[in-house]
C-alpha cells in the first residue's frame, strides 16, 4: 500500500524591529535561520515524499519563499559537493529573505509584519495541493491519491506581539484551518505569549510552545514539530524525558509531560542531537505513561 508523505508549511515572522530586539536576547536572525534550515532539511530527509513550503511575513507584505512543487527551482544550478534538496532549500530561502529585507524602506522597518497574510497564503497553498486533481473529478478526496498529502500542517514561527486589528482575520484563518483539517503549530520565539496564536493551536489540535531556551531552538523544533500529527497521536500516552526547561508541552487537548531529569546517554532509546557542530545535550527516553514514575503526577494534573 502506498504510504504518502506529509506536507509542512512554515510561516516565518520577519519583522526587522522585533528581530533587532530578539538579537539582544541571544537569538539573532542569522542564528535563527541556521537552525530553521536544519529543521527544514530534517523534514525533507524524514521521507522522500514529504513536501515543504516556506512563507515569509514581512512588514506590509507576505510571500512564498520556497515551494517544493515549484518547477522553476529545479532549473537552478546545484553544487555537486552538497545534497541537492538541502542546498536548494537553504539557498532559496536565505536569498529570498535577504533580498526582501534589503528592499524594505526606512518607513517599514518598524512596521508590524503581515503574519495573518502569510498564514492565509499558507492555508490557500495547502488547500490547493490537497484537493483531488481535476483529471479525476469523481474520485473521493480521501482516496489514496499520490497527489493528496495527509496530515497537512502549518508551523508559525513568531516574534511579534498580538495586534488587536488582526483578531478577526486570524479567527477566520482558524475556522478555515478547522474546515480543511489543517493543524496549526506555533512557536513563539520572542516577546510575550500570543493569545491569538494560542487559540489557533488549541482549536486546530496543534502545539504551542514559548521558547524559553533560545540556544536550544533546534531541539525544540525537532522534538515538538518534526513529527506529523498522526505520529503524535501514537505517542500521546508516552512520557518524554529530556534536558529542556519545559514541564508541560501542550498539543491541542492533549499534553506531553516533560521532566528536567536527564537520563544517561548509555540508556536505551537515547538520542543525542548535535546543533551547530556542538553536542548540545538532548537525550530522550520513552516510557509508557502507565508504567512511568510520573504517571501519578499526570493523574493529579488532570484532576486539577
Amino acid at each position: 500500500m502506498l504510504d504518502p508523505g506529509s506536507h509542512l508549511s512554515v510561516v516565518v515572522d520577519l519583522c526587522p524591529s522585533q528581530w533587532h530586539l530578539s538579537a539582544t536576547h541571544a537569538l539573532p536572525l542569522n542564528t535563527f535561520l541556521a537552525q530553521l534550515l536544519a529543521f527544514l532539511n530534517a523534514h525533507i530527509a524524514s521521507k522522500h515524499e514529504n513536501s515543504l513550503a516556506v512563507f515569509g511575513a514581512f512588514p506590509g507584505k507576505s510571500l512564498c519563499l520556497y515551494s517544493s512543487d515549484d518547477p522553476a527551482l529545479e532549473s537552478q544550478a546545484i553544487d555537486p559537493n552538497s545534497y541537492p534538496p538541502f542546498k536548494l532549500v537553504d539557498s532559496t530561502v536565505v536569498t529570498r529573505i535577504m533580498d526582501e529585507l534589503d528592499e524594505l524602506g526606512e518607513h517599514l522597518l518598524s512596521a508590524p509584519s503581515s503574519l495573518v497574510g502569510a498564514l492565509t497564503k499558507a492555508l490557500c497553498y495547502v488547500n490547493r495541493i490537497t484537493l483531488p486533481s481535476s483529471s479525476t473529478p469523481n474520485k473521493r478526496a480521501d482516496a489514496l491519491d499520490p497527489a493528496i498529502l495527509p496530515d497537512p500542517r502549518i508551523l508559525v514561527l513568531s516574534v511579534s506581539p498580538d495586534l488587536s486589528t488582526s483578531y478577526i482575520p486570524i479567527m477566520n484563518a482558524i475556522f478555515s484551518a478547522q474546515k480543511l483539517a489543517i493543524t496549526i503549530d506555533v512557536c513563539q520565539l520572542y516577546g510575550p505569549d500570543s493569545v491569538f496564536l494560542q487559540q489557533a493551536a488549541h482549536l486546530t489540535g496543534g502545539s504551542y510552545i514559548f521558547l524559553e531556551r533560545r540556544d536550544a531552538l533546534l531541539q525544540y523544533l525537532i522534538m515538538a514539530f518534526l513529527s506529523p500529527p498522526s505520529i503524535r497521536k501514537v505517542f500521546r500516552h508516552w512520557l518524554c524525558l529530556f534536558r529542556l526547561p519545559v514541564n508541560i508541552l501542550p498539543t491541542g487537548s492533549r499534553l506531553f509531560y516533560m521532566s528536567n531529569k536527564v537520563p544517561n546517554e548509555d540508556s536505551p532509546a537515547t538520542e543525542c542531537f548535535a546543533a551547530n557542530g556542538q553536542l548540545n545535550a538532548v537525550t530522550t527516553l520513552l516510557h509508557h505513561a502507565s508504567n512511568s514514575p510520573c504517571a501519578h503526577s499526570r493523574a493529579d494534573h488532570e484532576r486539577e
